[in-house]
This record gives C-alpha cells, sequence and structure tokens, in this order.
C-alpha cells in the first residue's frame, strides 16, 4: 500500500473513500462480455504437445463462446479431437494420438456473446514450431594469407521460429570471439584480418531451435593460414554491413585489427536505451520508437586511417495505442463517448465494429467520427460491445469496449472507497474553500482538523429516484515514520543497522513489522528487532534485498524501505586469450568474474618475466572497467606471462590464472640510462653515474653501457670505455674542479642503443688555495660588529664557492691564567728546553706567549732580561748557545686582545760537562729516526732525568701516517698530537692504547704536520714529550692499481724467488763441508804491532786441537791485554772486536764461530754500562 503523506487528509480519504465507481459495474447488474485473456497473436506451438488457444471472458449473464478458423465457423462438435472448456473459450486440440499438428495450422478467432453483446478476441496465428536439417554440402578447405580478412558462413535452414547461431568446435567448446574475430547477426563468422594460430579444421556452426530445443550442425570448416607472403598493413574495409530496426551490425577487415565506434547523425544516440555488443559491433537499441530513424555512422580506424559506412534507419512501427477505448456505463437518456486513438508508421487506419459486425449507420443515437464514438440519448436495451481496430501493414490492434445502459434505480453500497457523492452536507449544506466537490461527487477536505469530525451525508439522485448514506468523520494524528531506514551497503562478514522511528496518535496503540522482500524476516539468530531498528550480525550474501519498516495502529499505517546490498571483491576474471601477437605488442582479452553487487572500476593488468625474473609480478597498465581488452606494448626479449586483477569499492579481486608465455625476440636497447651525472670525490677524479637499464629495458643479453666523456671546450674528441652492468665509473688524473661534458650509451649483444645526449659535470673540487685578505672588523656599537674581507680570487676557489666560514666567539675577552705549567724538560752543556701548557681559563682567542728569561748568579743577583713573543700554537722552547753550568731564571705568561696574564716562573743550571750527560742517558742502538737527537737540560730544583722518549719515526701507508716509538719513563697516559705545519690552531690529539706505534688517519692531502707524543699524567698535564716530527702528506695519490695482477711485478717475484732458493742451497753446501773461520790468515793478514802473542801455556783452548786443524786452519791463538788496558783497532771488517762491539749476533760467517767469542746480545749491552765498549772490554767480554 502506498505510504499516506497527506496529513489529516489520509484519514479522510480513508474513510470516505469506499464507494462504487461509475465505470465499474456490480457484477449482480447486467453487463456485456469483455475478453480478459486470450493467446498471442503469432502462435507457434510444439508438435510434441496438445496445443492449447487461450479464450477467457466475463459478463452477466455469463457469456457463451464461439470459434472461427479461417474466418469460417469451427464446429467444434464434428472433430472428436477438439474440445472447449466448460464456463471458459478456451481450445484444446489433442494431438497426442498421432495426428498431425500442422493440420489444425491458421487463423482463429473467439467471440464471447450475451444477451447484451458480443466481444471478440484478436486472430490468432497458429503454426508449427519447425527446426529443418542443414543441407548436405561438400565445404573445400580456406586456405588464405596472413592478414587477409575472412568471412565463414553458416547459412542456417531457415526454421519457425529463426534459430540460435553459435560457433564450436570438436570439442563443443565456444571458438573465442574479439575485435578481431566476431559473429555478425546472420550467423556468419568474420575475421578482420587472420593470423597463423587461426588455422583449424574443426570451425563448427551450429543452429539451436527453441521451441524444438534441438540442435542442427554445419559441415566443419578447414582454415589453413600462409606465412610465405603476408598482406601489408592496410587501412579498414568494411565487409557486407548488416542492419536491423533494433540491432546494427557493422564488420571491418585491415591489418591491424580496426577499433569501431559509433554516431548518430545530428543526434545523440540514446544512452539509456543502446547499449554496444560484440566488441562495439553492434549497436542495440531498446523500445524502438520514431525518435530512434535517423543516421547512424559506423567508424572503423587504425593507425593507417579511417572508413566510415553510414546505416539509414526508418521505423515503420505497427499500431500502438495512445488511448485505448474503455468501456460506458451511462443512464437512459444519457449522452457519452468512446475514444480509440493509436499511433504507428504508416499511420494506422480505424474501422469501428459492433458486436463483432461493421456498425450501421441508421441510428440516430450514435455517430461516427474518425476515432470518436458519439452516443446521444441514450435508450434502454441499446447495450452493445463495439470494438475498434486500428491496422497498417505492418500489423494491427483490436480491443472491445461496452456501452452498457442501465434502466434501474441507483441502489446505495458501503462507501468504502472512492465514492462519488452528488449532494452533501454536515447537519447542513457544505459551503465554503475548506471542500472540494469533485464532479464524479468525491468530496475533499484540504486540511482536515478536529473541527472536521462529525456526521456527513452524501445524496444520489437520477430520474429514476434518490438515494442517501451516511459517514461518520473521526479525525486524528496520521502514523509518520519521522526517521525511515537508508540504504546500506556493506560487505560479507560485516554488521548492518536499519533505523525506523515513527510518530503516532495517542489515543492508538502501534506496532512494528520488518519485512525482507515483501515476505517475513529469515528465522535467523542474525535477525534482531529492537524498538526501533533492525540489527544484521555477520551479513551474507543471501541478506541482500529489500527491507521494510511497517508501523501499523488500529486506523492506519506508514511504511518505508530501504535497500541493502552485500558487496565484496570481484570474482577473479577468467579466460585470458592472447591475440594479435607481434614483435612489440600483443592484444590481451578476459571475461569479468562476477561483481559482487559493486560495479567494476577498473582491471589491473600484470606481467612476470620468466627470464629474468620468475616468480615477480610487476603491474603493467590499467584499464577501465567498462572494457575487456587491452592493447599492451611490450619489450624484447622477455617471457611475458599476464594475469588481471578487478578492482571495485572494496577492493582488488583474486589474480587470474596466467595466460600462455609468450616471448619476444631480443633487439638493440630502446633507451639510454637516466639520471647521468657527473661529479668528483676527490680533487682529481671525476665520478660518473647513472640510473642502470631493468631487465625488461635491456631488451637482449649482454647488456653494458658505453661511458664517455670529455673536458669541455678543451678536448675534441671523446674518451670512452665499456663496462658491465654497473651503475658508475671513476675516471683519474682530472685537473680540479673543470668542467666535462659525460655521455653514457646502453648496448647489447644485438647492438647499441639511441644517441645519447650529453651532461655535465665537474671533475672534484679541492681545499681552497688562498684565504681572504684585508680582513677587517669594524665594532658598531655594544651589540653589532662589522666583518669585511677581500673575496679570493675565483682561481684560487678550486670547486663551488659555497660562502665564507666566520668563526666568532661570544666569550668575555679578558687577560687568561697563567699557563697550565711550565718546567725545563731537556738540558745541555750549551742549551735547555722548556715547556708549558696552555691556560686553563683562555678568557678568549690566545694571541701568543710572552716568554722572558735571565741570568742569575751565585749571589742571585739577577741578569739583563731578555723577551720573546712566541705564537699561541707552540708549547716549547729550546735557548741555544749558552755558557754551560750557569743559572737561569725563566718567566711565561699567555696574551689575549686584552693583554697579558700571570707569569709562571722556572729556573735551571746548564750542565757542567757531557760526561755528566752521558752518565745519565740510558743505553740505546742508534738508528734512523725522523726525530732529531735528544738534549738533557738539567734544572736547578730537580735532580737531572733521562729523556724519555727515543727512536720516534714516521712512516706513511695507504692508511695513514704510522708513527712508532720507543719510551721509557713512568706509566702514563701516551697521546700523539699533531697540527697543520705554521698553523695556529690548537693541537690535535689521539690517545694511545699501549702501544708503540698509532696510526694517524684522516690527514689532509697535500699538507705537512707537525707530530709529537706526548706522555700526560691524570690532569691532563704533559709530563714528557718527543721532538717534533714534520710528517708530509702527498697531494696526489697514484691511481689504485692491484700491482698482484701485473705482469712486470709477477716476473720479478719469480726471479726473486729463485734466486733466493739458489743462495740457500749454496748455503747449506757450504755449512755441510764444516769450513772453518780462516783466523790465522785474518790476522796475519792484518797483524796489530801492539797487540803481542800469547803463549801457549797462557791460554788454551780444550775445544781446538791442532789435530783438529789442517795447516791452513790452525787453532786460534790467544793475545794478553796490554797494560794499559786498551787496544788500538784497525779499519778490518772481520776483527773480533768488531763483532763485539756489533749489535747484532745472529749474523755470522758459519753460523756457529762466533758465538762462541761473544757471550752476550747487544740486548744486554743496552743495559750495561752507558760508556762505549773498547776492544779490551771485548775481548774481556770474551774471555
Amino acid at each position: 500500500m502506498d505510504r499516506l503523506r497527506d496529513g489529516p487528509l489520509a484519514l479522510l480519504l480513508l474513510f470516505l473513500g469506499h464507494v462504487i465507481t461509475a465505470l465499474e459495474v456490480p457484477l449482480d447488474l447486467p453487463q456485456p462480455p469483455t475478453i480478459t485473456h486470450q493467446s498471442p497473436k503469432d502462435f507457434i506451438i510444439d508438435p510434441r504437445e496438445d496445443i492449447v488457444i487461450h479464450c477467457e471472458a466475463k459478463g452477466k449473464p455469463h457469456p457463451s463462446f464461439s470459434w472461427t478458423r479461417n474466418g469460417t465457423h469451427l464446429d467444434i462438435d464434428k472433430d472428436p479431437k477438439v474440445l472447449m472448456k466448460p464456463r471458459s473459450g478456451t481450445l484444446v486440440l489433442d494431438i497426442s494420438g498421432g495426428e498431425r499438428a500442422e493440420e489444425y495450422e491458421g487463423v482463429y478467432q473467439c467471440s464471447a456473446h450475451n444477451e447484451l453483446g458480443t466481444a471478440v478476441s484478436n486472430s490468432i496465428i497458429l503454426r508449427q514450431s519447425r527446426s529443418p536439417l542443414w543441407s548436405k554440402e561438400r565445404i573445400s578447405p580456406i586456405i588464405a594469407q596472413k592478414g587477409q580478412s575472412l568471412i565463414l558462413h553458416c547459412r542456417p535452414p531457415a526454421g519457425l521460429p529463426p534459430p540460435i547461431i553459435f560457433w564450436m568446435d570438436n570439442n563443443f567448446q565456444r571458438l573465442p570471439q574479439s575485435r578481431r574475430v566476431s559473429q555478425a547477426l546472420n550467423g556468419d563468422l568474420y575475421f578482420s584480418n587472420i593470423q597463423p594460430e587461426d588455422s583449424r579444421s574443426d570451425y563448427i556452426c551450429y543452429a539451436r531451435f527453441p521451441h524444438t530445443q534441438t540442435i542442427q550442425q554445419k559441415q566443419p570448416i578447414s582454415v589453413r593460414v600462409l606465412d610465405n607472403n603476408p598482406v601489408d598493413e592496410r587501412e579498414p574495409v568494411f565487409m557486407v554491413p548488416s542492419e536491423s530496426v533494433k540491432l546494427l551490425k557493422c564488420n571491418a577487415s585491415s591489418f591491424p585489427t580496426p577499433a569501431i565506434s559509433w554516431v548518430k547523425h545530428n543526434s545523440e544516440i540514446p544512452s539509456g536505451r543502446a547499449s554496444f555488443l560484440n566488441f562495439s559491433k553492434t549497436l542495440r537499441i531498446t523500445d524502438v520508437s520514431e525518435a530512434d530513424a535517423g543516421e547512424y555512422r559506423c567508424i572503423a580506424n587504425n593507425h593507417h586511417g579511417s572508413v566510415h559506412h553510414t546505416i539509414r534507419v526508418t521505423v515503420n512501427a505497427a499500431p500502438y495505442w495512445i488511448s485505448a477505448p474503455r468501456n460506458l456505463v451511462l443512464a437512459p437518456g444519457e449522452m457519452g463517448i468512446i475514444t480509440c486513438r493509436a499511433a504507428g508508421h504508416p499511420k494506422p487506419s480505424i474501422r469501428w465494429l459492433m458486436n463483432g459486425l461493421p456498425i450501421e449507420s441508421q441510428d440516430p443515437s450514435r455517430s461516427v467520427e474518425g476515432d470518436t464514438l458519439i452516443f446521444s440519448e441514450v435508450q434502454t436495451g441499446s447495450s452493445a460491445v463495439y470494438q475498434c481496430n486500428a491496422s497498417n501493414e505492418y500489423g494491427y490492434l483490436l480491443s472491445n469496449a461496452f456501452v452498457n445502459v442501465l434502466g434501474e434505480r441507483i441502489r446505495n453500497k458501503h462507501v468504502l472507497h472512492d465514492g462519488i457523492v452528488f449532494t452533501r452536507f454536515k447537519d447542513s449544506m457544505l459551503e465554503g474553500n475548506a471542500y472540494v466537490f469533485h464532479e464524479n461527487g468525491t468530496l475533499e477536505i484540504h486540511m482536515s482538523h478536529p473541527s472536521n469530525s462529525g456526521k456527513y451525508t452524501c445524496v444520489a439522485r437520477n430520474s429514476l429516484g434518490l438515494s442517501e448514506n451516511h459517514v461518520y468523520l473521526e479525525v486524528k494524528e496520521p502514523t509518520r515514520i519521522l526517521r525511515p531506514p537508508e540504504y546500506r551497503e556493506v560487505q560479507r562478514s560485516r554488521d548492518v543497522v536499519f533505523e525506523c522511528k515513527a510518530k503516532h496518535d495517542p489515543s492508538l496503540v502501534p506496532s512494528m513489522t520488518w519485512l525482507k522482500d515483501d515476505g517475513e524476516l529469515p528465522d535467523d539468530e542474525r535477525f534482531r528487532v529492537d524498538s526501533d531498528s533492525l540489527t544484521i550480525t555477520d551479513v551474507t550474501e543471501s541478506d541482500a534485498g529489500t527491507y521494510t519498516c511497517i508501523i501499523n495502529t488500529t486506523l492506519d499505517q506508514d511504511s518505508a524501505s530501504a535497500q541493502l546490498t552485500v558487496v565484496e571483491q570481484p570474482g577473479a576474471p577468467t579466460d585470458l586469450e592472447l591475440t594479435d601477437l607481434v614483435a612489440r605488442s600483443v592484444q590481451l582479452t578476459w571475461t569479468p568474474g562476477e561483481e559482487h553487487n559493486s560495479r567494476i572500476k577498473k582491471f589491473l593488468i600484470q606481467y612476470e618475466d620468466a627470464l629474468h625474473q620468475s616468480g615477480v609480478w610487476h603491474n603493467l597498465t590499467e584499464v577501465p572497467g567498462t572494457k575487456t581488452t587491452a592493447h599492451l606494448k611490450l619489450s624484447p626479449y622477455v617471457h611475458y606471462s599476464f594475469r588481471v586483477l578487478a578492482l571495485n569499492n572494496v577492493g582488488f579481486s583474486r589474480p587470474s590464472m596466467p595466460s600462455r608465455q609468450y616471448r619476444t625476440s631480443p633487439a638493440a636497447p630502446d633507451e639510454n640510462p637516466t639520471e647521468v651525472k657527473g661529479h668528483g670525490t676527490e680533487h682529481n677524479n671525476l665520478v660518473i653515474t647513472w640510473k642502470p637499464l631493468t631487465p625488461q629495458q635491456a631488451n637482449g643479453p649482454g647488456l653494458q653501457y658505453k661511458v664517455m666523456w670529455r673536458q669541455q671546450g678543451i678536448e675534441t674528441y671523446w674518451t670512452s670505455v665499456s663496462v658491465a652492468n654497473v651503475s658508475k665509473f671513476v675516471v683519474s688524473g682530472t685537473p680540479t674542479f673543470v668542467p666535462y661534458e659525460v655521455m653514457v650509451q646502453a648496448l647489447n649483444d644485438y647492438g647499441p642503443g639511441p644517441k645519447p645526449g650529453a651532461v655535465i659535470g665537474y671533475s672534484g673540487e679541492d681545499f681552497p688555495s688562498a684565504a681572504p685578505g684585508d680582513v677587517r672588523v669594524l665594532v658598531l656599537n655594544s651589540t653589532l660588529a662589522e666583518v669585511r674581507w677581500s673575496p679570493v680570487p675565483l682561481e684560487s676557489v678550486r670547486g663551488r664557492l659555497q660562502g665564507y666560514k666566520v668563526p666568532l666567539s661570544s666569550h668575555h675577552v679578558t687577560v687568561p691564567s697563567a699557563p697550565s705549567f711550565f718546567k725545563v724538560s731537556t738540558f745541555d752543556l750549551d742549551s735547555l728546553m722548556l715547556e708549558w701548557g696552555p691556560p686553563y681559563e683562555r678568557n678568549g682567542r690566545l694571541t701568543g706567549y710572552t716568554f722572558k728569561y735571565q741570568t742569575v748568579n751565585s749571589k742571585n743577583d739577577l741578569g739583563l732580561l731578555e723577551e720573546l713573543d712566541l705564537p699561541s700554537n707552540q708549547s716549547s722552547f729550546t735557548l741555544h748557545n749558552l755558557p754551560h753550568s750557569t743559572r737561569y731564571k725563566f718567566y711565561i705568561s699567555a696574551r689575549t686582545q686584552r693583554g697579558a696574564g700571570p707569569m709562571l716562573t722556572e729556573e735551571a743550571v746548564t750542565v757542567l760537562d757531557r760526561g755528566t750527560i752521558n752518565a745519565l742517558l740510558p743505553p740505546r742502538v742508534v738508528t734512523s729516526s725522523l726525530a732529531p737527537p735528544l738534549h738533557t737540560n738539567v734544572t736547578s730544583l730537580l735532580p737531572p732525568v733521562a729523556p724519555a722518549f727515543g727512536n720516534v719515526s714516521s712512516s706513511m701507508s695507504k692508511d695513514g701516517a704510522l708513527i712508532s716509538w720507543e719510551y721509557w719513563g713512568t706509566k702514563k697516559l701516551l697521546y700523539v698530537e699533531y697540527i697543520i705545519d705554521k698553523s695556529d690552531e690548537d693541537w690535535q690529539k689521539e690517545k694511545v692504547n699501549g702501544s708503540q706505534f698509532h696510526v694517524l688517519k684522516g690527514l689532509k692531502k697535500g699538507l705537512a704536520y707537525k707530530v709529537r707524543v706526548v706522555a700526560r699524567g691524570h690532569d691532563d698535564r704533559a709530563v714528557h714529550h718527543s721532538e717534533e716530527l714534520l710528517v708530509k702528506v702527498s697531494a696526489m695519490v697514484s691511481p689504485q692499481v692491484d700491482i698482484a695482477t701485473q705482469g712486470w711485478f709477477i716476473g720479478l717475484m719469480s726471479a726473486i724467488a729463485l734466486l733466493i732458493l739458489i743462495l740457500l742451497i749454496i748455503c747449506f753446501i757450504k755449512r755441510n763441508k764444516g769450513g772453518k773461520y780462516p783466523v790465522k790468515e785474518k790476522e796475519d793478514a792484518h797483524g796489530d804491532p801492539e797487540i803481542q802473542p800469547m803463549k801457549e801455556d797462557d791460554i788454551t783452548f780444550g775445544e781446538y786441537s791442532e789435530s783438529d786443524f789442517d795447516e791452513d786452519h790452525k787453532p786460534l791463538k790467544g793475545s794478553r791485554t796490554p797494560s794499559s788496558g786498551t787496544v788500538k783497532r784497525d779499519g778490518s771488517d772481520d776483527s773480533l772486536v768488531d763483532y763485539g762491539d756489533s749489535g747484532d749476533t745472529e749474523f755470522n760467517e758459519d753460523g756457529s764461530f762466533i758465538g762462541q767469542y761473544s757471550g752476550r746480545s747487544d740486548r744486554d749491552a743496552r743495559h750495561d754500562s752507558s760508556k762505549p765498549l773498547s776492544p779490551v772490554n771485548a775481548m774481556n767480554s770474551f774471555v
């Protein structure tokens, strides 16, 4: 029931709306016949079943029925196989006994008549359905060249009704269709351009006859496609376009496959009634009207051109009703009209009949004016049934309408629905604008109020009498839904809630009912009904539908409905097919999966490259959800497999099954690397980088890159090198920060890529070679200072000038504190070395140190004061050319721009003689060192101490500067400190972890550094430090070449190894001969007149006897030590003195002899007296 939205008026109409109408005659009154049901005009029957021809009618009295066949009365009693149902006109023709159905074919018409008139049915054409066999034929194989167009004709047998045509193969699988292959309206199969994969021997056309449910098949057609002389690509050409009123078909041939589109001349194709089928080759228009007539243009195009074909559509319409005749009920003496209006093309003609016969024109109370019958002053007994026949060459319409002249008093019925009232009053005659009186007798109250409640009386009169009826009206508040349920779209397994809140009259008791699809809710605990809502949990697909909320009271009701749509991800696409296979493209078609109530927005096409990345799927392209084909551009040298995903508002579907694999052939690269850049990482190199090509961009095996460069504006020719599949190349030995033109070209085994474009890059930068000059500071006020300087020359920047760094300090500048320490560290006969540490509180930037000294005599009188200014980065100073055994007093203070701070003092005395220093020095082996000789100072306050550091040296390695030393002092914290030579910066220090060497890393190339080793106490005060070394870092690092792979190096190493092997063999042979040291010959050759031969009884060597030696090898004779205790040495390199004084006892002439003359190594000598060993001492140690 429709919702009542008109406020209190709804209640009024509810009470006043139940009276009879003027056109509905009660069945207890006489009524002419009316046809209520009949068979279709074109009635096709199944010859295997009984024939039933329907004809039903009503009337008072009940009508009787008769039939005509082919215009002649059908005598039912004469044919026992023909029966008519009781109280019905329906015919039943029994043909189950073997009678042939075609014997009953013809044109049938039913008549229903009673004493008031006769109604007739349509002319029913009865025909038997037919499904004839295909005629026998021999079909020769079809041979065509690749790219030609082809039509496979079907030519099905004529059936009744026409058969449904489709193409399949021997396995009853439908042949796939696409933009290139499609079926025409007449069943023929069209190929726009034929391809080798179309070769097959089982193209079979099938015809299905719907009434008999039989399928007939044509003989298989064999097609063979040749590829030896393929047809060139060409513009589209139309292939026998066919047309229909509702279906317009357009086929075109070309290579590659053309795209089809449609337009209508001077108008738009009706979007709501038009659809495109069969890959846009068919235009279908539903509910065709005359407005659809016109010119439709089919356009076929590819990249070679386009053609169009115009189809002129004329809508020749069979008649259709504009206003069908309607029954007319009149009282005697009244007038009325019956209209019969129909349209069509051409315009239909109107013919009137009465009781199935042409109208006689002699009746003065009836006249015919075209499509209108006019009645005037009708009389009792003139009731009849009139037929209107509207026809043209395309069909006809037949409609019955009766005129019923009633000749009795009006009888009032219970006033319940759609009444008619002729006279109305409530206690008195009704007047005023609040009431509307309709001609059919209905009383309407626009805005009802409680004051409208009361008793209403309606009075009806005609010439035969008068009747009245009473209606009691009580006005109440209508029941109304204030918040109706709303449309819901929910995903499966979610919950959904429908709200339904209503308002009603307080005196009425409401009840709420929920319906699903106009039926009861499912008996499921997931549906929960509350006072004003319906909740569905864990929604399933079966829950989709229309939910209606009904609010009922004893007086009225209101209802509202809402749709529930259950959505989920779309189903996976199926039936992926590859067509139009060419070197760089392919066409992919698929069948969409279920949308699951959410429109597919787009399809995502992915591909897998089984050659380069098997198992990895990449996104290729997206197409709108209305398309099921995509033209895909491909890359060479890829093994493609495709799959498709569908996307709706819920999400992506599962991927489709992969398509068959398609392999493209290799080719030269189509593109070069991108993001080519040139920059330097060192001051003498150029690093060329690029973004490598992907495997799909490589187009073939053997991908390499040809890197080309030249200095811009200087070099004419390009320098090039081919590198493997990498992303950078380093050019060494370039000038500092100069522009280069750089190109990178891709190439593979099938050739190079396109010519690349050049980009500009710069070689590496270096530190600026000059600092700004003419620096001036102007103090503007207490909070603002202006710094000015002269810019450096452009050639000294050696890179991109990023700016100038102006360090500043926020400290309050005052005089500094005293240096952290001040001491005399080394002393000598004529020099003293003093050390100090920076002040703990600098109070600004140190500008230097003030160093003073003066002599002090035995009476403590001070001599002339000398003053020196030292730089701020200096921490030691040596005074030279001092008289020995002289006492000095030293002063030192630190300075800032505000002045000098407090001073520290120290006193020291130069040494009396060199022997004092030697007595204090530890024994040490003199080795080559970068450090100067150590100096020893003696202070007046401390006893003389030995130096703590020795053998300080440096060497350069690829990791940095290697600093090594020896340390004899007490265990302290050791640091290696360094500073750029001639710099006023602070010393940098790195802690040493207990070793006697350290590698300084990160030193800047091309600079010189002062390096020292310092021992500090736990309070960070320097206790000992070594002499400063000057370490220079080379400016150019030779190109890193793997020397181990060089041929000359390998040859040299082989020669050295062979030489060492030969020497070892010779030494081994000489050792095995037992050769002895020829001492006798040596002594004879180098006799010393001051050394007297020893007597044999003075000293003997028990282990050496004369019998043990031949005449060439005599025993060593002993010698006495002179009384003076000294032995004068000659220049012999083979004397025992040399071996006694040597620090290396491991290398001797026969490996064993010298060891018997010396019982100690130089490690032992290192801890002996600091005096040099004399030959006598050597001999003494030997003895």
